[in-house]
Formats: C-alpha cells, sequence, structure tokens
C-alpha cells in the first residue's frame, strides 16, 4: 500500500510526539510529588484575567488540536482510507466496536454510582502515544498497518468529539450557539464560492469559538468544524487545507499536546489508603481500556469481514488487529480531557487521569510485547520460505 506524503509526515511527527508526551508526564508527575509540588501545581490554576491557565490550555489551545484532527479526518475521507466505503468500512468498525464495548465495561462497573458521567473515558485512544509505541517496531511494521491504526484513532477521536458535543455540554444558550452555527455557516458559503483565502476563515473560526464558548457547548468542537469549513480543494500541497495541516502538525505535536500533558498530569500520589486509590471508577476505566477497547476492536472487525462488509487488507491478519486493537487502549489525551469534563470533584479527577495513565501505560506495553511477537514471527515465516 501506498503511502501518501502527508501521512507519512503526520506518522513520523505523531511518532516523535508520543515520545515527547511519555516524557513530560513523567516530569509533571515528578514535579508535582516533589518539594516544589504546592508552587508547580499552583502555576496551572493561576489566572490571567478571568481563565486559569488550564482552563485557557484545554479551552483555548486544545481547540487548534481538534482543527487538526479535523483536517486530518477530512483528508481520510476525501483521498484517504476513508475514501472508499469498501476500505473504511472496517476501521470504522474497529472504532465503533472500540468505543461501544468500553462504555459497556465502564457502564457495568460504575451503573447506580455517582460516577456514571465517565462512561466516555474508556472510548477514546491517543493517536500520538499509540503511533508513537507502533513506530518502536520500526519497518517490520507493515504500511497498512499503520494507516489501520491512524485511521482507526481519528474515527474514534471523531467519536470522542460527538460524546463530548452531545453529552458533556454545559446547559445551552440559544442565542450564543445559533450566532457560532451562524458564522459556520457563513464559512461554508464561503467555501461554495471558492473563496481559497486562509485568513477568512482563521477569523471566522475565532468568532465561532468565542460564541460557542458562551453557548454552553464545549468550544473545542469549534476546530471541527473550521476543518469541514476549510476548502479541501484537490488536496494537494498548494490547497490551504494542506498548508495548514501542514503547518500545525509540529506546534500541535511539540507545543500544544506537550502543555496540555504538563498541566493536565500534575497528580500528588498518595498510597497511604488502597481504598480511595482504587474506587470502583479505577477499575472501570483500567478494564474498559486494556480490555474492552481491543475485544471491541477485534470483534466488530472480525464481524465486519465475516459479514463481507468489509475485507481484511492482504499483509494484515487476526493476530495483528488484535496487537493494534491493545495499543488502542492508549486513551490519554481524549481521556484526560474527557475526565475534566465529566467530573466535578478534584479528588476524583486526579485518581481517575492516574489510572488513565496507569491504563495507557499498561496497554502501551502489552500491545508492543504482543505486536513484537506477531511480527518477529512473520520474518521468521519468510525467512523460511
Amino acid at each position: 500500500m501506498r503511502a501518501t506524503k502527508l501521512f507519512n509526515e503526520f506518522f513520523e511527527n505523531e511518532k516523535a510526539s508520543g515520545i515527547t508526551l511519555l516524557i513530560c508526564t513523567l516530569l509533571s508527575i515528578l514535579l508535582a510529588n516533589s518539594s516544589i509540588s504546592e508552587t508547580y501545581t499552583h502555576f496551572w490554576h493561576s489566572k490571567i484575567g478571568s481563565f486559569s491557565i488550564e482552563h485557557i490550555i484545554n479551552d483555548g489551545l486544545m481547540t487548534i488540536f481538534f482543527l487538526l484532527i479535523g483536517l486530518e479526518l477530512e483528508r481520510e475521507v476525501y483521498i484517504g482510507e476513508l475514501s472508499n466505503l469498501k476500505n473504511a468500512l472496517l476501521p470504522i468498525s474497529a472504532a465503533l466496536g472500540g468505543m461501544i464495548i468500553p462504555a459497556l465495561i465502564y457502564f457495568a462497573f460504575t451503573n447506580g454510582t455517582l460516577y456514571h458521567s465517565g462512561i466516555g473515558i474508556p472510548m477514546a485512544t491517543d493517536i500520538a502515544f499509540a503511533i508513537g509505541i507502533l513506530s518502536l517496531l520500526g519497518n517490520k511494521v507493515p504500511t497498512s498497518l499503520k494507516v489501520f491504526l491512524t485511521a482507526l484513532a481519528v474515527i474514534d477521536d471523531l467519536g470522542a468529539i460527538l460524546i463530548i458535543a452531545i453529552f458533556y455540554s454545559k446547559q445551552i444558550d440559544i442565542t450564543y450557539l445559533l450566532l457560532s452555527l451562524g458564522v459556520f455557516s457563513i464559512l461554508l458559503v464561503m467555501n461554495r464560492l471558492k473563496v481559497y483565502k486562509l485568513l477568512p476563515y482563521l477569523i471566522g473560526g475565532v468568532l465561532m469559538w468565542y460564541f460557542m464558548l458562551n453557548s454552553g457547548v464545549h468550544a473545542t468542537i469549534t476546530g471541527v468544524l473550521l476543518a469541514f469549513a476549510i476548502p479541501f480543494e484537490n488536496g494537494e500541497e498548494k490547497s490551504i487545507s494542506y498548508q495548514l495541516q501542514h503547518w500545525l502538525h509540529k506546534p500541535v505535536s511539540f507545543l500544544i499536546l506537550p502543555i496540555f500533558a504538563l498541566a493536565n498530569t500534575a497528580i500528588v500520589l498518595s498510597f497511604s489508603d488502597s481504598n480511595s486509590l482504587f474506587p470502583i471508577y479505577a477499575y472501570a476505566i483500567i478494564f474498559g481500556l486494556v480490555v474492552g477497547k481491543p475485544l471491541g476492536i477485534f470483534i466488530f472487525s472480525y464481524l465486519s469481514v465475516h459479514f463481507k462488509f468489509s475485507k481484511l487488507p492482504s499483509d494484515l491478519n487476526w493476530s495483528k488487529i488484535v496487537g493494534v486493537g491493545i495499543l488502542g487502549g492508549i486513551g490519554f489525551t481524549m481521556s484526560i480531557f474527557i475526565t475534566l469534563l465529566a467530573f466535578t470533584d478534584q479528588s476524583v479527577i486526579n485518581n481517575a487521569k492516574f489510572h488513565i495513565i496507569l491504563a495507557s501505560l499498561t496497554a502501551g506495553l502489552l500491545g508492543l510485547i504482543v505486536l513484537k511477537n506477531i511480527l518477529k514471527e512473520k520474518v521468521v515465516e519468510t525467512e523460511e520460505i
């Protein structure tokens, strides 16, 4: 399978970004549990105007992350893996399974408790971390497996975005929502009129974000809406969609996501009370990500192929799908993001973050071990032939 230039660039950036995210996470946890713990954690909650630094990161900078996700999804839909329905149905099915089964597992653990609102937490896959782990296996990884994981994670993120928009929005202010959607409509008209200058779309995007922020719908949704308003044209290098996506890769991968990790993993660890360390929602998160994700991805992929809705690429097999499914259990960025929306108690938020990190590291390590053995076996078979 031939990989496009932009896909290869995306994969390489996400690979390095995953390693950067891991370093930032470990550094943040270390600082939060050091002698400067109070100063470090207080910094992220200090105010700039009426907003805390953490709020600016989560509602402002992360909108740019969602813009990049939207541009990547748009490219996949127009000319990528999702442009052909038969090819698209495999990662779509996998993503659906990877959202539904973890959600059911979380629901089974937390039904009837105060923590049921976190049902979206184990439904997400972190693209940067997952691709970062996959890249450690080097050139033994088939391109189709990279494409499958990338498409799966992008669709997964779309699912998480829809969940945020539908279930984690506050009380809706109709006036501001209509104003935001009105700006979006104007941008769509500009698209149809073939306005191929980027600046008007960015100005419109800022206005749309401001109205969305005040509407009660989470402001980061603006990023995805803006991505689909920007003309894709034919997707070539001269198009503004391509140029913006190309320009955003490095700032998002090496600035925005690392800052998000630093701000949101400043977790003070306390092991004095095992009951408070492992409440019911902790098991729901761990089992949802580590067990539910690979199970859902495999089952729904298998059913999709079995009933001939899609087909398995010739250089893939079910053991490789299982391996990638385990990597799908790396939730991190989107899981932490949903945690911030699902809970209000800071101790619950910090504990949930800790278990997301624990589950993500477990899934990453297991996925690496499983795929390393699977791809090693393939090399041996080839040599014997």
